[in-house]
């Protein structure tokens, strides 16, 4: 209990009455002191208040100044309801039944725990929210649903199965309120439309190799062009790829007919995420039992269907972000995670068909983005794995599980960290996706469309220099950057003319000073090899 302040109230208080701590951090934890002070400390909240703030020595006082002042967290709550039982909410709303507050805990303390209060017969009072939605994502207004048992509007955005969190932060709030769209136009107004449209060629096959490579199987090219194509076709058309039947036909489509898998869709067997070193398994992260997954992808799904009209980037954070810690396919999960990404701002319309954003390629392109990306999936593997790690046994025999899933790995930790993958603090993946999609839109894209820009600029100088069709053009073109700007003997036999004295150095510099009037990303290949300049150095 050394994680608690000094002289707590609210969830604190409750934590160590209680002796109980959530996996996930307490993002506002309170104290008594001398004066009124806040104080942050990594987007955590320390706040202090005056002794006449001070609540009763009473369970229900310090649960109603955590909802009233604090953060309401639902993993908490999960794990104190479960230790206390119902006795003291139902003592709290049979003293004040009209009370917001005292509603709201006997709704919480139903919907988190599926048992059931006795409702007092004065309950009364105007139907307010359950949770704040200044302080939590919650269901968009006219998603919520009225519940007259407390007179409760329910716009908690998930189920009771899963319902993901995100705290509004000041992080939070810029990351959400990202515009993509604007972003875009920003890009069709510098290149234009058609150009984009190129573009989205090149930028699903890019988003395919780096999903790959972010898996380490960057050399596979067969699966890569699988992946591509599945992206292209499937990205915001058909059914939602979170219910059963379209998640089954994607991981299919994905994987291909050469699996080892007899059973396409929800995974029927154990899993976790971790390494071999030495012959021994590492677990980073156990994901839910296959009984859980479900209920907790329907959940997924009931969350971008409470919050449509909200901050695209933060649905498609907690549709990304979400699916990979519920794992719920025995192979292909990484791929539809980031699959997801695209899918969800494609039907929220925040990025227009047929255009893929290459988020994985920001993320494997940048050695620090790609630790930003392993931090921020530790932000719940972490803490989880403390308390998971005494549960996990790898037995001497392995299991034959009915997807095909061979396997000696158990885990008897199911009831201990089932509050973690049910109610997890997705905001930092917010703030995460956001930078990565602003990344995308403003270095990934720009760079390559201005290269295909300068591109279509060369191969028009080059044609002025030598007539030929465009297939030639963009041989010339990609043979100038494979050969250091060489003429090959192959291109030579091909096309004799260029053998001619001063045709290769004439292509060579129109080719060069076409790049140089918005020289892109890589234009130091062609630099190179410019006549007026010395070779190995750049502009």
């Amino acid at each position: 209990m050394s994680d608690l302040p000094n002289d707590p109230i609210g969830a604190a208080w409750l934590a160590q009455a209680y002796q109980l701590l959530p996996t996930g951090r307490m993002p506002v934890q309170s104290q008594i002191g001398g004066r009124r002070a806040t104080q942050i400390s990594n987007g955590d909240r320390l706040e202090t208040y005056p002794e006449t703030m001070r609540p009763s020595r009473e369970p229900a006082a310090h649960l109603q100044f955590h909802l009233r002042h604090e953060v309401p967290h639902l993993e908490f709550l999960s794990r104190l309801f479960a230790k206390t039982g119902p006795a003291f909410v139902q003592a709290l709303v049979d003293a004040e039944p009209t009370g917001q507050y005292a509603r709201r805990a006997a709704f919480l303390y139903e919907w988190l725990t599926e048992n059931t209060l006795q409702v007092p017969e004065r309950i009364g009072g105007n139907y307010v929210d359950a949770i704040d939605n200044t302080k939590l994502v919650a269901a968009s207004a006219d998603r919520a649903v009225k519940v007259p048992r407390w007179r409760i509007n329910d716009n908690l955005p998930g189920t009771r199965y899963f319902c993901p969190t995100i705290i509004k932060t000041e992080a939070t709030i810029l990351a959400m309120a990202l515009d993509v769209p604007q972003l875009f136009q920003n890009l069709t107004d510098e290149f234009g439309e058609d150009l984009l449209q190129r573009a989205a060629v090149w930028m699903t096959l890019r988003e395919s190799k780096a999903s790959f490579a972010i898996e380490g199987e960057a050399d596979r090219a067969s699966r890569i062009d699988r992946f591509a194509e599945v992206m292209a076709r499937r990205t915001g058309h058909g059914d939602s790829p979170l219910s059963g039947t379209a998640l089954a036909q994607l991981q299919s489509e994905i994987l291909g007919e050469r699996t080892t898998l007899t059973h396409f869709g929800l995974r029927q067997s154990p899993v976790f995420i971790g390494e071999t070193v030495r012959y021994q398994d590492v677990v980073h992260y156990v994901a839910p039992p296959a009984d859980d997954v479900a209920a907790m992808l329907e959940g997924l799904h009931v969350f971008l269907e409470r919050t449509q009209g909200q901050s695209p980037v933060m649905r498609s954070a907690v549709a990304a972000f979400g699916f990979v810690y519920i794992h719920p396919l025995a192979d292909g999960n990484g791929r539809v995670h980031r699959f997801l990404i695209n899918d969800t701002l494609r039907r929220d319309g925040a990025v227009p068909e047929p255009v893929i954003l290459p988020v994985s390629a920001v993320i494997t392109d940048d050695s620090g983005e790609r630790r930003n990306y392993d931090r921020v999936l530790d932000e719940v593997s972490k803490p989880l794995m403390r308390e998971a790690r005494e549960h996990i046994t790898f037995t001497s025999r392995c299991t034959t599980y009915p997807d095909g899933v061979v396997s000696n790995f158990e885990f008897n930790g199911n009831e201990q960290v089932r509050p973690v993958w049910r109610y997890l603090d997705l905001g930092p993946h917010v703030v995460y996706l956001s930078n990565i999609v602003t990344r995308t839109l403003t270095e990934q894209m720009r760079e390559q469309s201005r290269y295909l820009r300068n591109h279509g600029r060369a191969r028009q100088a080059l044609k002025e220099v030598v007539e030929m069709p465009d297939h030639q053009a963009d041989r010339i073109l990609r043979s100038i950057e494979q050969n250091n700007g060489e003429l090959s003997n192959a291109l030579a036999k091909q096309m004799p003319i260029l053998s001619e004295p001063g045709i290769w150095t004439e292509i060579i510099e129109t080719v060069s000073l076409a790049f140089q009037e918005d020289p892109p990303a890589d234009s130091h290949i062609l630099d190179r090899y410019h006549p007026s300049r010395p070779a190995g150095r750049e502009a």
